[in-house]
């Protein structure tokens, strides 16, 4: 049988606004323990936004924890209460691209980095676009740019280097199997298993206003 991975003591080291960090003392096979350090996040949504001349709508969007501007899809923490995955994706599909969608479908769920965080996130699908005006963007969102990139030369700028955003790469892969006829894509009312819980449990422990968590 699988050995079961027991928590058996746990530490709030970091408890910041879109994130916090824990250690929890986990049962090794053995039945040694062993400390863990993991990042607590609150999840996030992402878009490819397809049109019909078979492009996708890139943002670029300056990246404080690598000092450069990196080339992303529109997306979003999933912060506010009990927000579904999907009406995250549709705000943040305007917010960011001025962009609304008649047709949604999921591509691909991912953890970005499972040694050490709890990040998930679910990217969307969104067919059948209609340009909207954005609402004022503020800090580093008010310094990104919009681009409008064939699929395939999305796709080329992956092995180029030129999109390194793990949630982009992604996404793009996942949205050229789906036109390919390679794969198909899910139903967005499939749910979400991944969708992560530590902060938002302890938070509303606390009695928090919780109608957005950050």
């Amino acid at each position: 049988m699988s050995h079961e991975f027991t928590v058996t003591s746990s530490e709030l080291l970091v408890d910041a606004p879109i994130l916090a960090l824990r250690r929890d003392t986990v049962t090794m096979p053995g039945g040694r323990d062993a400390t863990r350090e993991i990042v607590e996040h609150l999840g996030a949504v992402a878009v490819v936004a397809l049109d019909s001349d078979n492009r996708i709508a890139l943002v670029e969007q300056y990246r404080h924890s690598v000092g450069r501007r990196l080339q992303e899809l529109p997306a979003g923490i999933l912060d506010v209460a009990e927000e579904p995955e999907l009406e995250c994706a549709k705000r943040e599909l305007h917010e960011e691209a001025g962009l609304t969608a008649a047709a949604w479908s999921v591509l691909v769920d991912l953890v970005t980095s499972p040694g050490f965080a709890e990040e998930a996130v679910r990217v969307f699908l969104a067919t059948d676009l209609t340009q909207v005006d954005r609402p004022e963007a503020e800090d580093e969102e008010a310094d990104m740019s919009l681009e409008w990139v064939p699929l395939e030369k999305a796709r080329a700028r992956i092995f180029s280097g030129e999109i390194t955003n793990s949630i982009a790469v992604a996404g793009i892969l996942a949205a050229s199997a789906v036109a390919a006829g390679v794969a198909p894509p899910r139903s967005t009312d499939e749910p979400f298993d991944l969708r992560p819980a530590s902060m938002v449990r302890r938070r509303i422990g606390r009695g928090r206003d919780l109608k957005k968590f950050s």
